[in-house]
């Protein structure tokens, strides 16, 4: 049920933009309303988010690291798998953020026979997650030429090199050929891997089938249904000038991947997808292992009244010398 509840979910909701629009004629509630609550549903969690995080202590020094500290002059030390300052630190998160260095020396084991336990390199996954989240990145690059006017060469330069490998009208993108391929895997890893499938649950697998149904709908309406460009631009600009007008003539298809789309957005900030922000207050990577330069403290440990021997002696010196004992001080 883990793995199919999701789908159900995600077959609902297609449901509901399709009655919604095809039947119901509600193309101002799927074109305006739903869009700017889901708008802000992902303005408020996600600062709710980053506001909860940076209340977080960070008393210590915690960062994950697999190479040598900075130690003694002779020693050889790894500056970005170990760094001791905010550069070597920033240059880790970058390769962290931008190339996923840590799950690229993702490494599996396996029990064989003898009993002897192996590991081995496993770039699969680091393969699927580089291409799926850069794929991700270009295509919502890629409409931003629905919002903005005149299109930055940012944004048509992106186009142009998605669309490089031409082969018909209209144009192929790569982009929607590799995250297409990338969720594919995502989604057969969890459901056909062991350990994986035995771990994941409902909130693992909704948001890869929500982000199918997402890119699926979308390239139906490229390559299938023919949806109207004009009028989507026109509806696009309307949500951004505040000019609450829909276009009519859009088609369903269309609402149904906008409902998606806005579903994906206001289930964002609540959901793991908000490792996006999270990372960058993971204190296992933001923190320079700096530990044996440096003392920490942590700072909001109470004041503690240091009771020295002196202090004890003089409070019980009759005593002491009463019952024999020694002091250290006539």
């Amino acid at each position: 049920m883990k793995i199919l509840s999701p789908l159900i979910l995600l077959i609902i909701l297609i449901l509901i933009a399709w009655v919604g629009t095809a039947l119901a004629g509600l193309e101002t509630l799927f074109g305006l309303v739903i869009p700017y609550v889901a708008l802000i549903l992902f303005i408020a969690g996600f600062l709710y988010r980053i506001y909860y995080w940076s209340r977080s202590p960070v008393p210590f020094r915690i960062p994950t690291t697999c190479g040598q500290a900075k130690s003694l002059d002779w020693i050889k030390r790894d500056r970005f798998e170990s760094p001791s300052n905010l550069f070597e630190t920033l240059i880790r998160m970058a390769m962290e953020i931008l190339l996923f260095r840590s799950l690229f020396r993702n490494t599996k084991a396996e029990l064989k026979p003898g009993p002897n336990l192996h590991y081995g390199s496993n770039k699969w996954l680091w393969l699927g997650g580089m291409v799926f989240h850069w794929t991700f990145l270009v295509i919502i690059l890629r409409h931003y030429r629905f919002f903005l006017e005149p299109i930055p060469f940012v944004i048509s330069l992106t186009e142009k090199i998605d669309s490089f490998f031409q082969v018909a009208l209209p144009i192929l993108y790569l982009s929607d050929i590799l995250i297409l391929a990338a969720l594919t895997f995502l989604i057969l890893r969890r459901i056909f891997g062991g350990p994986v499938r035995y771990m994941s649950l409902f909130q693992d697998y909704f948001p890869l089938y929500l982000i199918s149904g997402i890119v699926l709908s979308g390239m139906m309406m490229r390559y299938l249904t023919k949806t109207d460009i004009i009028k989507v631009k026109q509806l696009s600009q309307s949500l951004i000038h505040f000019d609450f007008t829909v276009p009519s003539g859009i088609g369903a298809i269309f609402y149904i991947h906008l409902f998606l789309v806005c579903v994906l957005v206001s289930y964002f900030p609540y959901s793991k997808l908000m490792h996006m922000g999270g990372i960058f207050f993971s204190p296992t990577r933001n923190l320079a292992n700096n530990s044996r330069e440096k003392r920490h403290i942590n700072p909001w440990n109470p004041d503690v009244k240091i009771r020295t021997y002196h202090d004890y002696e003089e409070d019980f010196r009759d005593k002491m010398i009463a019952s024999g004992i020694p002091l250290d001080k006539d």
